[in-house]
């Protein structure tokens, strides 16, 4: 583009260079493309993918402590053992 001052205005130019390779702008395809795209899934994304899945609450295992806490059997020496011992290493 040539710049003549403020007194003379151009009209729309192109924008390509004067030295640009147009052959190269288009390259050939390789014949060895199948024209398909192809998109590949790792395991740990498939994973994170099936976790939307698993419920929040699972209403199994919830009615299966209330049972045992209506029984009496599920606060037994060991799990309030196991669950001091969580709560204090949480805490050190």
């Amino acid at each position: 583009m040539q710049v003549f001052g403020p007194s003379h205005l151009h009209g729309a130019q192109s924008i390509n260079a004067p030295h640009a390779n147009r052959a190269a702008a288009n390259p050939p395809r390789p014949s060895s493309v199948s024209g398909g795209d192809q998109l590949e899934i790792s395991e740990a994304a498939q994973l994170a993918l099936s976790l939307g899945d698993v419920p929040d609450i699972r209403e199994d295992r919830v009615s299966q402590i209330r049972q045992a806490i209506a029984n009496g059997t599920y606060e037994t020496e060991g799990r309030l053992s196991a669950a001091l011992d969580a709560l204090l290493d949480e805490i050190a």
